[in-house]
């Protein structure tokens, strides 16, 4: 066992981390679609697009730093399970680091193509972050399990 918070402790570390991280990836989602459709251009559409992939990428390495902060939980598997949850959030963050840097690549000359080029870009996108999802089959800890049913940051 980790000589770190204990499991209540943690787990409402992990949700004060990760629920404004939520919201902030909702809200920059949905600006991003607000303002995609009316831009005018293909340019003003891709810095829509960038500035929501940006933001997206600094969210998520706020929140992967407040629970990398927040210590090894004190219980079995700690190490693990802390590592898992951390590692998740930089595969995240470098996947809308790395679909910025592709949008911000696209020629905004032809719309079609451009367009095209954020239709993979955002498949890409997608298919990085289902990849990143936490695998919990390992990281069993009943302890944290009723933690996060508890706690009133999880709730």
């Amino acid at each position: 066992m980790a000589d770190g918070p204990p499991p209540r402790v943690w787990a409402a570390s992990v949700c004060s981390a990760l629920n404004p991280w939520r919201e902030e990836i909702a809200t920059l989602t949905t600006r991003a679609q607000q303002q995609t459709p009316t831009s005018t251009t293909p340019q003003q559409a891709k810095e829509n697009l960038v500035r929501m992939l940006e933001g997206a990428r600094d969210a998520s390495e706020k929140a992967r730093g407040r629970i990398a902060d927040a210590g090894v939980p004190e219980v079995e598997g700690g190490d693990a399970i802390a590592g898992g949850v951390t590692g998740s959030l930089a595969e995240v963050r470098d996947a809308y680091g790395r679909a910025g840097e592709a949008l911000r690549a696209l020629s905004t000359d032809d719309a079609s193509a451009f367009y095209q080029g954020v239709s993979t870009v955002m498949t890409q996108l997608q298919q990085e972050y289902d990849d990143s999802a936490l695998d919990t089959s390992e990281l069993r800890s009943t302890e944290l399990q009723q933690a996060f049913g508890e706690v009133p940051e999880c709730l």
